[in-house]
């Protein structure tokens, strides 16, 4: 299952690798990809991944997921 998050506070290459560290760390996360230009994250996910826990990851990462939906 694929999802996107947007967020908001990436402003570097730093702000990449601290949120795709922080969402590859999560179990049941397959598939990260990170784009700072869009402001949006694309993982993939088994289905026991709620948005919460996506969005606890990220904001423990220090930025704010502002919108988490289904697809790309």
């Amino acid at each position: 299952m694929k999802k996107t998050i947007d967020i908001e506070g990436m402003t570097c290459g730093h702000c990449v690798m601290h949120v795709t560290k922080a969402l590859e760390g999560l179990d049941g996360v397959s598939g990260v990809k990170v784009d700072l230009e869009g402001k949006k994250a694309s993982v993939t996910v088994n289905p026991q991944i709620t948005d919460a826990v996506l969005q606890q990851a990220v904001s423990d990462a220090g930025y704010t997921a502002t919108n988490i939906s289904d697809g790309e």
